[in-house]
């Protein structure tokens, strides 16, 4: 059963049979919206980029994106860059897959942003949502819907913390400019 998470929200990362999870997805997917213009309505492509950064007691120490797809250790990995979104009614446009056992245990955070690598802003983006994933048996665990669009070109959308011996997701959704997760790190640093 999958949980609408709203802004803030956390989830304990357990199954229901009071097993931990082993390994997760943060899928996200998103459309162009279509723009009114003198001869109709028209969409235009939009590459948003999903990330993940590693945190060991707050400070970065790994990151996983389009341009370094795997982490250091291996845990975390991206399968590939989507540059225009919008592939399936609700699918996932691009993925990040998280091996929670192989987690070095100085990691404590995962945090997963998107953001607008060409610059357009989230007024130009519909149906934009993060989803977690039990990739072991592909149930859907949580999803956080972007509601509305806004004048930012990122959004920090969640993350993955440990807790005690488990992991909890807490979603976020906290507006950003930025085009690149280096320029989110202002934004990111208070959420941690």
């Amino acid at each position: 059963m999958t949980v609408n998470m709203t802004k803030g929200q956390a989830i304990s990362l357990q199954k229901n049979d009071g097993g931990s999870l082993t390994a997760v997805r943060m899928g996200l997917g998103w459309q162009a919206a279509p723009r009114r213009g003198l001869f109709g309505s028209r969409t235009r492509e939009i590459d948003l980029d999903a990330s993940a950064v590693l945190f060991a007691d707050k400070q970065p120490v790994d990151v996983v994106f389009f341009r370094h797809l795997v982490s250091d250790d291996g845990s975390v990995r991206h399968t590939g860059d989507n540059l225009v979104g919008g592939v399936g009614q609700g699918g996932d446009d691009e993925a990040i897959l998280v091996d929670l056992q192989r987690i070095p245990v100085h990691i404590d955070q995962i945090v997963f942003t998107v953001n607008s690598f060409t610059g357009q802003t989230f007024q130009e983006v519909q149906n934009a949502f993060c989803r977690l994933v039990d990739e072991t048996n592909g149930q859907e665990l949580a999803r956080y819907t972007l509601a509305g669009g806004g004048a930012y070109t990122a959004q920090i959308m969640a993350k993955v913390h440990r807790n005690g011996s488990g992991w909890t997701m807490t979603a976020i959704g906290t507006p950003a400019n930025g085009r690149t997760f280096q320029d989110l790190m202002p934004a990111i640093l208070p959420v941690l």
